[in-house]
């Protein structure tokens, strides 16, 4: 049974990676017209969900009066799977 959840959280690290590795080609891809303002629009929505997080973290932070605890692949891995809805739903909307 443990064997199965460890190899079950490796896939679930290996997709979070794929994710990762996949925004950052897909930021530096070039293409029409279309295809820039989808991913412009993605990366706008992105950049607002990471920004509102990252302002309830502070927000919470300071409340708690504890220091701040974010680790950075979550916070990478988030912005991965918010940055992937967010094109999939531009793409449906912008796709001719």
């Amino acid at each position: 049974m443990e064997n199965l959840i460890l190899i079950l959280f490796g896939i679930f690290l290996l997709i979070l990676i794929i994710l990762d590795v996949s925004m950052i080609v897909s930021l530096f891809k070039t293409g029409d017209e279309r295809r820039q303002l989808i991913v412009w629009k993605a990366s706008a929505f992105t950049l607002l969900a990471l920004a509102a997080s990252l302002v309830f973290n502070i927000a919470e932070s300071i409340i708690r009066v504890e220091a701040m605890l974010i680790n950075p692949f979550v916070k990478l891995s988030t912005t991965a799977m918010i940055y992937l809805l967010a094109l999939l739903y531009y793409k449906k909307k912008y796709s001719s």
